[in-house]
């Protein structure tokens, strides 16, 4: 009968959220542009992040933390390219360091958000199947999700000196246990604000989220990441990544 109320929707099991704190200014690869807004292959790396993040459907809403000055340069950014119609996009200003960018991310999502990705505006080329895996981990009960690597290089721990000077060496871990952690970074939303609510951490801030869901004594795991997730932080680390581009490019015919 067309007189009944309509019934209610039912709501979303688990709203998904990428945050991407793209605030700093990337000083690795020297001065200019901040880093996030280097081309690859003519389009900013902060687009090619935003559009892996979108290409997950799981994801319908992507948070950009800004420069604190940079707000509208980089919402002029997002309106001027492509992006999958399905995702919603916000910018938000950020704070001095990354810990509070992310926090002022956080603070941003709407109610109905209960998983969160954390993101690095650095690895522009992270594969869809990557981002789909956290998700799906998160949702499955873990409450805090690390893509990562095994390493290829022996490590070792050393007592730091001068820039260039020689460093002795205190111990060898067994690269069988170490891993390489990537992002997208995936959280339980309650237990991620929870971290950046309680823990406190000096100087710079943390660059680590799930380290800080560590200290909170919470369960972090880690799922198989991927060689394309790679962060973008020296002038070889650009020309990889164009290759990719321009591979990804033939093999889709375009």
């Amino acid at each position: 009968m067309s007189s009944m109320s309509p019934t209610p929707a039912e709501p979303s099991p688990s709203r998904t959220a990428a945050v991407i704190p793209a605030a700093g200014r990337g000083v690795r690869l020297g001065p200019g542009t901040p880093k996030a807004l280097r081309a690859l292959s003519g389009t900013p790396m902060l687009i090619h992040a935003v559009r892996a993040m979108a290409a997950s459907r799981a994801v319908t809403l992507v948070v950009l933390v800004a420069p604190p000055d940079g707000a509208a340069e980089v919402k002029n950014l997002i309106d001027g390219h492509a992006l999958p119609e399905r995702t919603d996009y916000v910018v938000v200003p950020g704070g001095a360091t990354r810990q509070e960018s992310v926090k002022l991310g956080l603070d941003a999502l709407p109610d109905d958000v209960s998983v969160v990705l954390v993101h690095d505006a650095a690895r522009p080329l992270v594969p869809v199947d990557t981002v789909d895996a956290v998700i799906e981990a998160v949702r499955d009960g873990a409450p805090a999700v690390v893509p990562a690597l095994p390493l290829a290089d022996t490590v070792k721990e050393v007592e730091p000196g001068e820039p260039g000077s020689p460093e002795p060496v205190l111990s060898t871990p067994v690269r069988a246990r170490l891993r390489a952690v990537q992002t997208p970074q995936g959280f339980d939303r309650d237990t991620l604000v929870r971290a950046h609510e309680s823990v406190a951490v000096d100087g710079e801030g943390a660059t680590d989220d799930a380290g800080m869901v560590e200290r909170l004594g919470s369960p972090v795991v880690v799922v198989p990441g991927h060689e394309e997730a790679f962060k973008v932080t020296r002038p070889l680390d650009l020309v990889l990544a164009e290759a990719v581009l321009a591979r990804r490019r033939a093999n889709d015919g375009f």
